[in-house]
């Protein structure tokens, strides 16, 4: 009820002070807020073309680091490190392919923070071969292990795009 009261009295107040001004002041004063608009909106759309060539530039520089291929020996050294006993991807069975993307997300969440994008290109290189051995043998692996690998297969997605977009968000911030 306060806010009708308060609304009702500022609509009076522009009113009369409509009323002592007069045409071509209020046309004056209509002027310079256009203008004054017109500046923030030129501002916000230098901002926006700034935004959108760093966001550009990021997307180039991340496909031109995706193109370049991993190197194998890293490669294998990391899949030592974030899959231990479970590093040997194409001889998982059924009842070790769970273990193994435990494994892999344990280690995956305990390093992430400090990885960089090309990190992630190595532990998704990871994934992806986990998740094609997952496919092999689907059919024989247990219902509530399937469950759960998906579940673990979901959670590194999430973490995946999510430094994405922090690395994004940080690249079109950059001055």
């Amino acid at each position: 009820m306060k806010q009708l009261i308060w609304a009702g009295v500022l609509a009076a107040g522009a009113l009369l002070t409509a009323c002592d001004s007069t045409p071509r002041e209020r046309q004056d004063m209509v002027k310079e807020e256009a203008r004054k608009l017109d500046t923030a909106v030129d501002e916000a759309a230098a901002k926006l073309r700034v935004a959108g060539r760093r966001a550009a530039r990021f997307d180039s520089v991340s496909k031109s680091r995706s193109r370049q291929p991993l190197d194998k020996a890293a490669e294998t050294a990391f899949t030592n490190e974030l899959l231990g006993t479970y590093a040997a991807i194409e001889t998982l069975t059924p009842a070790t392919i769970e273990p193994a993307f435990v494994q892999f997300m344990q280690q995956v969440r305990a390093r992430r923070k400090q990885w960089t994008q090309r990190d992630w290109d190595y532990a998704t290189s990871i994934s992806r071969r986990l998740n094609a051995q997952f496919r092999n043998i689907r059919l024989d692996i247990k219902g509530r292990d399937e469950l759960h690998i998906r579940a673990l297969q979901t959670e590194f997605t999430a973490l995946e795009t999510g430094r994405d977009v922090k690395d994004l968000g940080e690249a079109v911030k950059q001055p």
